[in-house]
């Protein structure tokens, strides 16, 4: 790729603000390799006129009904041709070398490369101090991952499935889908080009209403664990320090009425003295103008409790969340990591299958546990010795890296036992082992009786077809699990939480 044959499609949810017809001015009057098409997709429920500006560049609008920025990101670009989706909010403004900056950036990334950020600029006002809503806006100039301006591979938001349309605002959806890519093994690069988002005019209670993105945190916390704030590299957040200084408003009021005085008066210092420390941490920073403390008192004490509602809210909605990124990976052996040798014995026969050295690693690289679960019926048949065995798996790991488990099933087909795939023992196992809960663990395999095994156990899998796999198991597997071309793409469907 260079800089004169770039293949992109531009992007633009908007709800119909002034500010999409100067973007598409900017576009319109930019130079450098042009779009193979502009998309704005109108999200406002009861659409209407846009502003449009008369002259270049043509755009096509399409309509998402109200959804949401994820859903209306999806609407566009899964209609888009580009190789790369170029995503832009309807309120930043580009310069006049944005296309050639943008090809600049795009060039030369290789192919497991599936995103480009841009830098953000927001200017601020010189003669005085931003405000704290004016300091919010500024944050995007350091945030990670906002789509405001963000280039996709097209390829790769179909492997991930595009954005979460269970984020309704423009807020974590950004987040989640770029830390999805990332546990699916790609990597996103931090361009060089530049683009303006100016700060807009907000309402007195625009902070209390920003409380409602602690709904989205649940749906985080719920597809990615405890942790996820670490995975998207924030700090703790303030939900903490809200609920005690929620609690201590609320236990003072319900103790105002009765005996208990002393009590109540002492939360009530402690409500008071919590919410003016935020009030002071927030007001220091800024202009200190009337208008400014006053509004800062008032919704200080106010998004406290507008945070832990909206949190609660959040886990109530999104408490049956399905298929969270996973904390283990469970592995097939045979015909899924190493080539297939029947009842192999002998370690210097051990192959790796194209993609395995690659795939685990980048498993390993986000944290993920990984473990091996594999039949081996051939010591129950006389085939193969206990020691050989251990041989030719101490050959793997040399190969392909260590495991944290391996679940070996040694018993023949008439045995009886529980381990034996289908039967779900030993994913069970493993997760145990691995001391995880089972229902985060997706198994790899090529065969039926590894997917059976795994949605008996409670897991997630993902098949990988050989040769030597049933037609009726890939028929099967499409409705139960997932179905990938091969170890690398399943390694990239489990890790962004598929099926």
């Amino acid at each position: 790729m260079n800089a004169h044959t770039v293949d992109y499609s531009i992007v633009i949810p908007t709800m119909g603000r002034d500010s999409l017809r100067l973007l598409l001015e900017a576009l319109g009057a930019a130079t450098g390799p042009q779009p193979r098409e502009i998309i704005v997709v109108d999200d406002r429920p009861a659409g209407g006129a846009l502003p449009l500006p008369d002259a270049v560049p043509p755009v096509r609008v399409l309509r998402s009904g109200g959804r949401g920025p994820a859903a209306a990101r999806n609407t566009g670009w899964r209609v888009a041709t580009g190789t790369w989706i170029a995503f832009l909010d309807d309120d930043v403004i580009t310069p006049p070398d944005w296309p050639t900056r943008l090809a600049e950036d795009l060039r030369d990334l290789d192919p497991n490369t599936a995103a480009s950020t841009a830098q953000i600029d927001v200017p601020l006002l010189a003669h005085r101090k931003p405000t704290d809503a004016e300091r919010g806006t500024a944050g995007l100039a350091t945030a990670r991952w906002i789509t405001a301006d963000m280039a996709y591979r097209r390829s790769v938001l179909t492997a991930v499935g595009g954005f979460d349309e269970r984020f309704p605002r423009a807020f974590r959806e950004d987040a989640d889908l770029a830390l999805r890519v990332c546990l699916a093994g790609f990597t996103i690069a931090s361009g060089r080009r530049r683009t303006q988002h100016p700060v807009r005019e907000s309402g007195f209670f625009a902070s209390v209403r920003a409380q409602r993105g602690n709904a989205d945190n649940a749906l985080m916390r719920r597809k990615f664990g405890t942790r996820w704030r670490q995975r998207v590299g924030e700090g703790a957040g303030m939900l903490p320090r809200h609920a005690l200084t929620t609690a201590a408003g609320a236990a003072a009021l319900a103790l105002a009425g009765t005996r208990h005085r002393r009590a109540a008066l002492a939360l009530a210092a402690g409500w008071t003295a919590l919410t003016g420390e935020f009030a002071v941490r927030r007001i220091a920073p800024g202009p200190r103008t009337a208008a400014e403390i006053g509004r800062m008192l008032v919704t200080s004490a106010l998004i406290p409790p507008a945070a832990c509602w909206h949190r609660l809210r959040g886990e109530l909605r999104h408490r049956d969340a399905t298929h969270p990124s996973p904390l283990a990976v469970l592995f097939d052996r045979d015909d899924t990591l190493i080539i297939d040798v029947p009842y192999l014995a002998d370690p210097t026969r051990v192959q790796p299958v194209p993609g395995a050295v690659d795939a685990l690693k980048s498993v390993r690289a986000t944290g993920i546990r990984v473990g091996i679960v594999s039949n081996q019926s051939g010591v129950a048949r006389g085939l193969i010795s206990s020691e050989q065995l251990a041989a030719v798996n101490s050959r793997v790991e040399e190969l392909l890296g260590p495991f944290e488990t391996w679940q070996l099933c040694v018993h023949g087909e008439d045995d009886g036992c529980a381990c034996r795939k289908p039967e779900p023992g030993m994913v069970r196992r493993a997760a145990a082992e691995l001391g995880v809960d089972v229902s985060r663990c997706v198994l790899i395999g090529d065969t039926g009786a590894d997917v059976a095994a795994a949605i008996s156990a409670g897991a997630r899998a993902i098949l990988v077809p050989t040769a030597r796999t049933l037609p009726e198991e890939v028929r099967r597997a499409q409705h139960e699990a997932a179905v990938a071309q091969d170890l690398t793409e399943a390694v990239r469907l489990a890790m962004a939480g598929v099926p």
